[in-house]
């Protein structure tokens, strides 16, 4: 099963303090430098960010496990210096039969080229409720997605893409110390979600809103969009031998407690 980690943004990540974790995964520049396109009756109008920090992703990566639990297992385990942190884990995949794709090459077999000269953009499409519903385009729409996706990446514009299931699935780890807690969804704050991305590679900005303003998108409806940058992952300084001590005194007590609330709930027959 293929699981997405969205990074949730926080002031520090709107700063450009890239998180610990999220290795390999791709990460974002601060809003201040985001775009939203808003298409209301038919119309486009941009707005320029900074956006409020709890509307927003500050990185994410795509993870294969067995299952959902799984999958949070992976991230409680992350660097726990990311204190505050919180990662939304998301099924993969949208309604109907729409392909996603990365640089392991798409239904088709086209592979992504990476071009150095160009800026990677990651083109978001904002929830709603329809997207939360899970409500399936017809066949056909997914049909020109799928064919106008496999266009993209063979005219070395498209690199990736794929939807998210609504979050009635979803599940969020919050980093606290040595401690996590894990919500389980649905969330109802659709505008602060997520419900799939592309990522473009242009020679501008205007560039990849000129691309995102003529894709197929499912229905003809109120549409918006939040373009951002992509950035290089940033060489973290190597852990000091204090700071690797402190990071395994924070894995031993949290393994502690998992231990503890086993114990309590084998005791209580469960």
């Amino acid at each position: 099963m293929e699981f997405m980690i969205l990074r949730r943004a926080n002031q520090s990540t709107e700063r450009g303090q890239q998180p610990p974790a999220l290795e390999p995964g791709t990460f974002l520049k601060p809003s201040t430098e985001a775009v939203r396109l808003l298409r209301r009756d038919g119309e486009w109008s941009q707005l320029h960010g900074p956006f409020a920090p709890r509307e927003l992703v500050a990185g994410f990566t795509l993870i294969e496990a067995a299952s959902k639990q799984d999958a949070i297992e992976q991230v409680r385990w992350w660097p726990l210096f990311d204190s505050g942190a919180v990662y939304e884990i998301r099924d993969a995949g949208c309604a109907g039969n729409c392909h996603g794709f990365d640089e392991r090459g798409t239904v088709a077999g086209n592979i992504p080229r990476r071009d150095e000269a160009l800026t990677r953009y990651v083109i978001f499409i904002r929830s709603d409720a329809g997207a939360e519903a899970d409500l399936a385009p017809p066949p056909e729409v997914i049909d020109r997605m799928n064919d106008y996706n496999e266009a993209g990446v063979q005219q070395g514009v498209l690199l990736a893409g794929e939807g998210l299931k609504a979050t009635a699935t979803a599940t969020r780890v919050h980093f606290a110390n040595s401690k996590t807690s894990v919500v389980d969804g649905p969330f109802t704050e659709v505008k602060e979600l997520i419900a799939g991305y592309w990522m473009v590679q242009a020679a501008s900005l205007d560039e990849a809103i000129a691309w995102a303003k003529v894709y197929p998108y499912p229905g003809d409806g109120d549409l918006t969009l939040e373009i951002r940058e992509a950035c290089e992952r940033i060489a973290h300084q190597e852990f000091t031998p204090e700071m690797r001590a402190a990071e395994e005194r924070l894995r031993a007590e949290l393994l502690e407690t998992e231990l503890r609330e086993a114990f309590k709930k084998k005791a209580r027959g469960g």
